[in-house]
């Protein structure tokens, strides 16, 4: 129940993550300061979230060994980070606050590589031990793209007179993000195959004999179904029209989001980073 438990709030884990290196991509002195404060406090709180259940956890008597400390640790700080980033976007002092802002993503990174570990089904020394960190920050950047698109969609409703090259801009790097992972489906998969423990492979036997239907529902949504959305999405920012790409953008964050909690179905029930 516990490792259920840990890949559900996984996905809250990495939106969070995900969000705060997402607000990069827009450009911070193009838009107004209302969108950072409103769309950095949705990733704090799915932050805090995801923090509130692996305390809970612990407290519920799983173990807490040094690498469940540090990651603890690490997402302690970059929570604080993150609050203190949010606060200075109410101040002028820039330097402080991109300070806060680079500590808050680069130690969340680090407790998603960390925590990662946990679910490796290889020795230290195995590919396993680069492909789950890789797999699980390449998700939250895809979370954190397609939500701050969404995000950003909304503004526009706000802002009638912000140019739409910031939007086009999201959307293009939700396109990337799209193509890394799928072809990360298929890198993980070929890797473990050639290169991974007896275990990984075995996992991989039992995805494809008795959990084929849940790979085959989390493909079709993401990335085929995000990938046809984004299409649409940039086809309907050449008229252009914001609110209809918004609306766009809720689908494909149905499609990217329930495609995540069946990626991490799947690593619940074989352990592989899918």
């Amino acid at each position: 129940m516990e490792t259920f438990a840990r890949c559900f709030l996984l996905v809250f884990a990495e939106l969070y993550v995900g969000g705060l290196l997402a607000l990069s991509i827009p450009p911070f002195h193009e838009i107004e300061r209302g969108f950072y404060k409103s769309t950095a406090s949705v990733y704090l709180g799915a932050g805090c979230i995801a923090f509130a259940g692996r305390v809970a956890l612990l407290g519920r008597g799983a173990p807490l060994g040094w690498a469940n400390g540090v990651e603890l640790v690490l997402w302690a700080l970059s929570l604080a980070a993150a609050v203190l980033y949010l606060r200075g976007l109410w101040g002028e002092d820039f330097r402080r606050r991109a300070r806060h802002y680079v500590c808050a993503w680069i130690s969340g990174i680090a407790a998603l590589a960390i925590g990662a570990q946990a679910f490796r089904l290889g020795p230290a020394w195995s590919i396993e031990t680069v492909l789950y960190p890789i797999s699980f920050v390449v998700s939250a950047l895809l979370l954190g793209a397609v939500t701050t698109g969404m995000l950003l969609g909304h503004w526009y409703l706000i802002d009638r007179g912000l140019s739409i090259d910031p939007f086009r801009r999201m959307l293009r790097f939700f396109v990337v993000m799209l193509v890394v992972q799928g072809a990360l489906l298929l890198v993980n998969g070929g890797l473990l195959r050639l290169l991974g423990a007896h275990a990984s492979v075995d996992g991989l036997t039992q995805l494809f004999q008795a959990h084929a239907s849940l790979l085959t529902v989390r493909l079709l949504l993401s990335p085929v179904a995000a990938g046809a959305l984004a299409w649409m999405i940039w086809k309907t920012l050449q008229i252009p029209q914001t609110m209809a790409a918004t609306g766009l953008f809720y689908i494909a964050i149905l499609s990217v989001l329930v495609g995540e909690f069946m990626s991490r179905f799947i690593l619940f029930r074989t352990s592989l980073p899918l």
